[in-house]
């Protein structure tokens, strides 16, 4: 096949892979979810075990070691098919914890220790390294079985690996880090997994037909080849050992749940435990299918090819050599497949930790100020580390690559990668089995395991050191398999026998062990204070919009109106579980305990949590649902109880104020009437005194209009013109018409001019009426050194245009919000207002009238109002309805 014909098909399957995952975020995205949920593309996603090491070097296992080579699909059709209650268990507990990866996992259950956390992360990073590196030589010798038969074949400038390596992580980046959610989940990445699985597994099957029924005289003759090759004496590695067949057998099951990538499409990616009634049967059958022709491929390619001819290769050297181009192209992009999907995955999966648990902890603690307090956007800073770290990791295999020069070392990465997260395993079963498992002991196995896996494995594996020599009889990989899980297992436990949790560790043993939601932490309920800055740091992690949902939703749920719940340990709990959906367990554990405050944990609290999770549990059940009802009703009828007293006192205030306001102007207005009387006043001081009863008249009329135009709008008898307007020239002519306020400070405007014009159709003397006052409060009552005003509009995609006008002063202070737009209150001192106080009101009147809402956002730095217009006035909507 033409080399050119190769890169064409190549680069025309790659763009294909990019529109599929493109067109599932943006299903995403519009809730359309279904299909991308469906049990077939999870389990197909689920072949990112299959890796390039797989689909090649199966065959060139199997030519080495004989029916050693199925030990790497045993081991995870034992998993799924003996134990897939075992694993709803596990995909169950991570979703009620938002676990983010196998290291936050294990974090999480051991009292969300970040350095244990870190700790895995480096085995996996370790580990990972050089198997990725395996994918990218396997692409490599791809193109070279195709390159060596065309002379003319052009060469790629800076080496094939460096050209799969970048574009394999602008991938994971454009897919992996759009967007910092709550459940860290890729729909883009994993349907474009499934559609690479269908490839592989076609490539495959469609290889071993042509081999059974094409090269050879079918299934009768494959078995008899399969006999003379079993039966040649130069065959040494064909013989099996009982020892080494378990060793490998466990060490593939342990890494279908440890690995990161692994982990990642199994638990991270699940929509819910429902997923594994599919795929604990249809996952093996695959795996079944993709280790069919293994050992007929190995024969047949054996007694074909040359003698020379390299095992690892019989898949694509077989079709070639038979003259089949389409079949050896289908060949090669099923095993380009096998290793972009594997590297994709595994860099996702190791940035997340990277980003995780070394990145963002290390970040917050170079940074100790409060959270709230933080200009920083937390939210740019994890995607980025994110980012950052996709680039490294995929760099790193690449120089791995480069420095290995293609040795045969890397042939044995794949076991090697195995055994070292399989180093996590205990860790992570006692933690799940064990409610007595502690942190001591986690850190003590883990520690044990990964320093004996280096000395006794990895660094054997790249010519460093020598492996042991236990003896002629014993294999030394089986050998180090055996001690390194041994002493990683009997120390996890001796220590964990001999230790004793902390609490927040038993705690959280509890949930995993029982799988049940996590306890409430007993956290000191702070002051309202706190739940602004909390909301803040929300806003760095998840942004504005989701943050404000999220908090107002939560204080819907408590009976409260606007967007600060109490915090009460419910919801700090669950508030800490979302963000490590999005950071992870550990790191969400330390931003909520740096703004929210440290724990109250007795011995007694434990003992009561536990005696709690043996009784009927119904009966908590229903108790805690009728108290939780009671509790929002309480909470509504305080809420009720504090505003009626405050808008009494406010009445008092205001009756004072309108009384001051009316005489003022109208003491004025007699007082100089029985002046202009006197006959001996001048020309001059005739005109001087009337300007003044002009102008205290006029002050006099505003007063009244707005007094009338509230009690219209009240009674919903307003008249609304409706015509078409741009928000552009209304945000433009009420920044003129509020110019005067204050001139003497300078105010820096920051508007994004392009998303402003926006047309609506709408009132657009009243919604300039309500941006006028908005904009002039803000100028009258900004209290920053440096003034500065920020105006966005956003178009919603349901609903009309959204307008954020928000300064950089102090705010409004949090025991006003709530009556703010309430027409006897003051946003700050009477002193201060230099009016009535009615403004806010008419404000939102307004907008209750145009069909639209206004409504402070809390926690943005500064007083922040958002103004939403609906797409049509109400009017028009009954107009058209009618």
């Amino acid at each position: 096949m033409p080399f050119e014909a190769l890169v064409a098909g190549c680069l025309a399957y790659v763009a294909l892979l990019f529109g599929v995952a493109f067109a599932a975020d943006r299903a995403a995205q519009r809730g359309h979810v279904r299909w991308l949920d469906h049990p077939a593309v999870y389990t197909l996603s689920l072949s990112v075990y299959c890796s390039a090491w797989t689909f090649y070097g199966a065959v060139g296992y199997a030519s080495r070691s004989g029916l050693e080579f199925a030990t790497i699909y045993i081991g995870p059709t034992i998993v799924f098919t003996g134990a897939w209650w075992g694993l709803r268990r596990l995909v169950r507990v991570a979703r009620m914890h938002h676990v983010t990866s196998i290291a936050d996992l294990i974090s999480a259950r051991f009292g969300k220790s970040n350095p244990l956390a870190a700790l895995i992360t480096l085995i996996a990073v370790i580990a990972a390294t050089p198997y990725i590196a395996l994918q990218l030589q396997s692409v490599s010798l791809s193109f070279e079985v195709f390159a060596t038969q065309s002379p003319n074949a052009p060469k790629i400038g800076g080496g094939t690996a460096l050209w799969v390596a970048a574009g394999l992580a602008l991938f994971a980046i454009l897919f992996g880090t759009r967007n910092l959610d709550a459940d860290e989940r890729h729909h883009g990445v994993v349907t474009a997994i499934a559609l690479e699985a269908v490839v592989k597994l076609v490539a495959f099957l469609a290889l071993g037909v042509f081999v059974v029924w094409g090269l050879a005289d079918g299934p009768g003759d494959i078995v008899s080849r399969i006999s003379s090759a079993a039966a040649d004496p130069s065959r040494e590695g064909w013989i099996l050992r009982p020892d080494r067949w378990t060793a490998l057998n466990i060490v593939s099951a342990a890494a279908v749940l440890t690995l990161p990538r692994m982990f990642q499409v199994m638990v991270v990616e699940a929509a819910d435990e429902e997923r594994l009634h599919v795929a604990g049967w249809a996952f093996p059958a695959y795996l079944f299918a993709m280790s069919l022709f293994v050992l007929p491929i190995a024969v047949v390619g054996a007694e074909i090819l040359p003698a020379d001819a390299n095992p690892d290769l019989y898949m694509l050297t077989l079709p070639q050599a038979s003259g089949q181009n389409f079949l050896a192209l289908l060949v090669f992009l099923g095993g380009f497949s096998a290793a972009t999907s594997m590297v994709v995955v595994s860099a996702i999966a190791l940035a997340t930790m990277i980003s995780n648990h070394w990145l963002t902890p290390l970040w917050l603690f170079l940074r100790r100020r409060p959270a709230g307090d933080d200009p920083e956007d937390l939210r740019g800073f994890v995607l980025n580390a994110r980012r950052l770290a996709i680039v490294a990791v995929a760099g790193a295999g690449w120089v791995y690559h480069q420095a290995s020069g293609g040795a045969t070392a890397l042939a044995a990465m794949g076991l090697v990668a195995f055994t070292g997260m399989a180093q996590v395993l205990p860790a992570m079963l006692g933690g799940l089995l064990w409610r007595g498992a502690n942190r001591m002991g986690a850190y003590a196995g883990v520690g044990i395991g990964f320093a004996l896996w280096l000395a006794l494995i990895f660094l054997p594996s790249i010519g460093v050191g020598s492996a042991l020599s236990p003896g002629p009889e014993v294999d030394p990989l089986t050998f180090a398999i055996f001690l390194s899980l041994a002493c990683n297992t009997l120390a996890f436990i001796s220590l964990s026998i001999f230790g004793f949790p902390d609490p927040v560790e038993r705690l959280q043993g509890l949930s995993f062990v029982n799988t049940v939601q996590p306890f409430s932490h007993s956290r000191q309920t702070r002051a309202d204070d706190r739940a602004e800055p909390l909301l803040a740091m929300a806003r760095r992690v998840w942004g504005a919009d989701a943050a404000l949902h999220y908090f107002r939703s939560r204080a819907a749920a408590q009976g409260k109106s606007g967007y600060l719940p109490d915090l009460t340990p419910g919801f700090l709990t669950g508030l800490e579980r979302r963000l490590a959906g999005s950071v992870g367990a550990a790191t969400a554990h330390a931003m909520i305990e740096r703004v929210a405050g440290g724990m109250s944990l007795t011995v007694s609290d434990l003992m009561e949590v536990a005696d709690e999770a043996q009784r009927a549990k119904e009966e908590a059940q229903r108790l805690e649902t009728a108290s939780a009802e009671l509790e929002r009703i309480a909470r509504q009828l305080r809420e009720a109880n504090d505003k009626l007293t405050a808008l009494s006192v406010q009445k008092d205030a205001f009756l004072g104020q309108i009384s001051h306001e009316l005489r003022t102007p109208m003491t004025s207005v007699r007082a100089f009437s029985e002046i202009l009387s006197t006959p001996d006043l001048s020309d001059a001081e005739r005109m001087r005194f009337a300007g003044i009863i002009h102008n205290e008249a006029e002050r006099l009329t505003r007063l009244l209009d707005d007094l009338l135009d509230l009690s219209v709008l009240e009674s919903g008898n307003a008249q609304i013109a409706v015509s078409g307007a741009n928000l552009h020239d209304l945000i433009s002519r009420a920044l003129s018409a509020t110019s005067a306020i204050r001139p003497e400070r300078i105010f820096t405007i920051d508007r994004d001019i392009p998303s402003e014009h926006q047309g609506v159709i709408t009132d657009s003397d009243r919604l300039l009426q309500v941006l006028i006052n908005v904009i002039g409060n803000a100028r009258k009552y900004c209290d920053a050194e440096r003034p500065e005003l920020k105006i966005r509009v956003d178009r919603r995609k349901k609903n009309g245009p959204q307008i954020d006008i928000s300064d950089n002063g102090s705010g409004i202070d949090i025991a006003r919000q709530s009556l703010i737009f309430e027409k006897f209150a003051r946003l700050n001192e009477p002193s201060r207002a230099g009016g009535a106080g009615l403004g806010l009101a008419i404000c939102r009147e307004i907008m209750t009238a145009l069909g639209g809402d206004i409504s402070y956002l809390p926690g943005q730095g500064g007083a922040a109002f958002r103004i939403t217009l609906p797409k049509r006035p109400p009017a028009m909507a009954r107009t058209n309805k009618s």
